[in-house]
């Protein structure tokens, strides 16, 4: 069974400058142009802070525990633990990061977090899940799933989680829909 998602509107907001597009599809989700996150160097060197680090060399990877803290380019991962994949061939490069417990990502005026982030740095994404909340100087976005590209500087921030079904039309705000608010020009309004 094939389900077809027709969206019905469009929706083109510019916030201040850089500009922070919005486009919402009522049934697919809402896409924006994250410049606040995703207007970084992803090819960057990552720093790291952490309370714990364990290197794994066997499996080419690491843990990291207690308040960690990832910097790369202005761009700040935190998380109560992170599993660091990384390849060595006569250095390490890191190639995936998974961040779990209280993810926040941070740049800028734009705050990103949720329950646990997969920052790809191959594919240049970062994909955060479970309970997420995207915020721009007042402006929200809540959803069960954020998906950062970074090279194209466009995010989907989804309903539901991944793996998990949209709510049913009808269904209450926050159990699979896309919710936020945005401010609006405060212009002198006309009267007749």
């Amino acid at each position: 069974m094939t389900q077809t998602r027709t969206p019905f509107v469009r929706l083109a907001l510019v916030w201040g400058i850089g500009g922070f597009a919005l486009t919402a599809a009522l049934a697919g989700g809402m896409n924006l142009a994250a410049q606040g996150i995703a207007k970084h160097d992803s090819r960057a060197p990552v720093t790291y802070d952490a309370g714990k680090f364990v290197f794994d060399d066997k499996a080419n990877q690491g843990i990291a525990s207690g308040g960690v803290v990832v910097v790369q380019d202005g761009l700040r991962v935190q998380s109560d633990r992170m599993l660091v994949n990384f390849t060595d061939a006569g250095q390490l490069e890191i190639q995936r990061i998974t961040a779990t417990g209280g993810v926040v990502v941070t740049r800028g005026d734009e705050r990103a977090s949720g329950n646990n982030a997969i920052y790809d740095f191959n594919r240049r994404i970062i994909t955060m899940a479970g309970d997420v909340r995207l915020r721009r100087g007042t402006d929200t976005l809540s959803g069960g799933r954020l998906v950062i590209d970074l090279e194209s500087g466009v995010s989907t921030v989804d309903g539901a989680a991944a793996g998990g079904s949209p709510a049913a039309p009808g269904a209450p705000a926050g159990r699979g829909r896309v919710t936020g608010s945005f401010t609006v020009p405060q212009g002198e309004s006309k009267t007749n």
